[in-house]
Order: structure tokens, then sequence, then C-alpha cells
């Protein structure tokens, strides 16, 4: 911005330039441009940091829910296990009874 206006200043002194009112309305239009890109680049800061707490918690969540599943996955296969011998069990006290 400020070399922007060093040179139009520039420019105008070289040139002779008496009337100045030309280079001030440049120099306000330049003043608002950059307010406005400041502004967007506020603006996308804020959104790229509110993207990054969210992809944050996502992550949380799907650890949550990783350890939840890992957890459902030990609990079926001791059911399993578990059953597996109730039925062995059961298997066996028929086939002693049958065999008498």
């Amino acid at each position: 911005m400020k070399s922007a206006v060093v040179v139009l200043a520039f420019a105008a002194i070289s040139s002779g330039c008496t009337d100045l009112k030309p280079l001030e309305t440049d120099i306000s239009a330049l003043k608002s441009q950059v307010a406005r890109v400041q502004s967007d680049v506020e603006s996308a800061r804020k959104s790229s940091d509110e993207a990054a707490s969210t992809a944050r918690s996502a992550a949380q969540a799907a650890g949550g829910a990783q350890s939840t599943a890992e957890q459902a996955l030990a609990s079926a296969q001791s059911a399993q296990a578990s059953s597996r011998s109730v039925e062995q069990k059961i298997d066996s006290a028929f086939k002693h009874s049958v065999s008498k």
C-alpha cells in the first residue's frame, strides 16, 4: 500500500502535476481496498480456526466411537466364548446321559 502511494506521488511530482485531487481519490480507493482485504483475511482466519476446532472435535468423537466399538467387540467375543463353553457342557451332559 505504501509503495503504491509513493509511486503515485512520485509520478505526480515528476510530471509537474498541480492537481492532486485525482491522486487523493486513488489513495482513498486504495485505502478502501486494503481495508476490505484486511477484513476478508480476518474473516478467512476465523473460518479456518473454526474449521480446525470442528475437526479436532470430530477426531475426539471418532476416537471415542472407536473405543466404544472395541469394547463392544471384546464383550461380544467374551459372550461368544461363554456360549460355546455352555454348549460344550450341554453336549457333554447329553452324551453322558445317553451312554448310560
